[in-house]
């Protein structure tokens, strides 16, 4: 059984970033990795013309200083999203082209979404991003979901199936699956709601060239054999001494472990002794959302031609939020969309097949006949793989962040948590999960621990 300073569970961005973290800090690190990659819900393809698309996470954008500065330290570069032309909402059966900020709603839809938009936004404001539940009447914000929220706040249909179109572009679930707290602690942590689903000066801004996985790759290498693949942990130990990570395969030992991985793994671990039982709730109430996502391939980005960016949202339809993905020499077309939710929820039942009809009729109804044929369709069912059991992240439901919110990212003795569920800045996206990172890090090198831990847990002597 070897033993190190540090095991780290979990090779995706912040299990990564820990390591990378503890590494310059003179501490010796072994990364635990499941899967037969690193990336976590970073995860890049080809098509079969050779451009590269991301199946899993892929925008960077302003005040995500964390990965925009990791990827300049890399030697990795980006290119902005394009967000040229019209956009394109559907409203029944209704496609409204606009090229303003209405969204395309009819004028008193869109005062009142303006009204709702700017009373979220004043309600976040007052979250504290550190400790939510501390924050100025947060049980009553906690108690209530957010689709209860809107529904004691509006009698506009159409402003209210804008947010429930809204939130599981962000959440992949359902408002009435996340507390009002939640949704306010989220917008507070990604600066805005209007940072949160802009492209240009928003969280869309920017791609990664090549691909986002790229960015684990480079953390990866530079960590050397400290990572090891096909590890998947099943019991982590722990006792005044030390811990012990055992895998399929074999045991580590260390003085202490950072647990990067999302909620819903991290609970299916098992600790002895085991977690105090508010740690344990927490895990339970803090599911994935469920997404599917497609990358669709053309000669050309046609829909440029009549005046479109590619952006379409539609309240009418399952597969309804579209982005033009294209490479930026525009050597090809490509499309990005979604299945979230309970929409995700329903497709993932369906053969591929059936799904490729769901979204190629969806694309023609937006964009017209050329839509039916690409030269590529590829899709990733987060929620079927094994050790990511779905995207984008962890919610919390009513009442979860001022029951168990404080266990969130506390230690437990010797067991640290990372993530990008743990992050109060940029919860849930790229950037968050590299500060958990560091975070977890910097927790155990601001404990004095010294190098070189001897650990005996359970009699088991490294």
């Amino acid at each position: 059984m070897s033993n190190v300073d540090v095991i780290v569970v979990g090779a995706g961005l912040a299990g990564l970033a820990a390591a990378r973290a503890l590494v310059a800090a003179g501490r010796t690190v072994s990364v635990l990795e499941a899967r037969d990659r690193v990336g976590g819900r970073t995860l890049g393809a080809e098509l079969s013309n050779g451009v590269p698309v991301e199946l899993g996470g892929q925008w960077v954008g302003p005040t995500q200083d964390a990965v925009i500065e990791l990827i300049a330290e890399l030697g990795l570069t980006s290119f902005p999203s394009y967000d040229d032309g019209a956009a394109i909402t559907v409203v029944d059966g209704e496609l409204i082209r606009y090229t303003d900020l209405s969204f395309g709603l009819r004028p008193e839809s869109i005062a009142e979404v303006g009204r709702l938009w700017a009373e979220l936004e004043t309600l976040a404001a007052t979250v504290r991003t550190a400790a939510p539940w501390h924050t100025d009447n947060a049980e009553e914000l906690d108690r209530q979901t957010l689709d209860g929220w809107l529904v004691a706040n509006t009698a506009d249909e159409v402003a209210c199936g804008f947010f429930r179109l809204l939130v599981p572009t962000l959440f992949s679930a359902e408002s009435p699956e996340l507390s009002l707290l939640h949704f306010l602690f989220y917008i507070k942590s990604g600066t805005s709601l209007a940072t949160l689903v802009a492209t240009t000066g928003g969280a869309q801004e920017s791609r990664v060239s090549g691909g986002t996985h790229q960015i684990c790759e480079r953390m990866a290498a530079d960590l050397g054999a400290a990572v090891r693949l096909n590890c998947v942990v099943r019991t982590i130990r722990q006792d005044e001494h030390g811990v012990v990570v055992d895998f399929e395969g074999g045991s580590v030992a260390a003085g202490r472990v950072i647990v990067a991985i999302p909620p819903t793994l991290a609970g299916r671990i098992r600790y002895v002794p085991a977690l105090p039982a508010l740690r344990d709730s927490l895990t339970q109430q803090m599911p994935a959302g469920s997404v599917i996502k497609f990358q669709i391939g053309y000669e050309t980005p046609f829909w440029r031609d009549q005046g479109l960016s590619g952006f379409v949202l539609s309240m009418d339809d399952p597969f309804n939020v579209v982005f033009d993905n294209s490479p930026p020499d525009g050597s090809c077309g490509v499309l990005v969309g979604f299945l979230e939710g309970a929409h995700a929820r329903t497709a993932s039942t369906m053969s591929a097949a059936q799904r490729r009809e769901r979204v190629l009729s969806a694309l023609v109804k937006y964009f017209g006949r050329q839509a039916a044929q690409p030269f590529d369709l590829l899709e990733q069912d987060w929620n079927a793989e094994e050790f990511t059991r779905g995207c984008y992240g962890g919610r919390l439901a009513a009442g979860a962040w001022t029951s168990y919110g404080r266990e969130l990212a506390a230690p437990v003795d010797r067991i640290h948590w990372a993530g990008a569920e743990t992050s109060d800045i940029w919860n849930g996206y790229m950037d968050g999960a590299i500060r958990s990172g560091r975070r977890a890090a910097a927790e155990i090198l601001a404990d004095g621990a010294a190098p070189g831990p001897r650990s005996h847990v359970n009699g088991r002597r490294s």
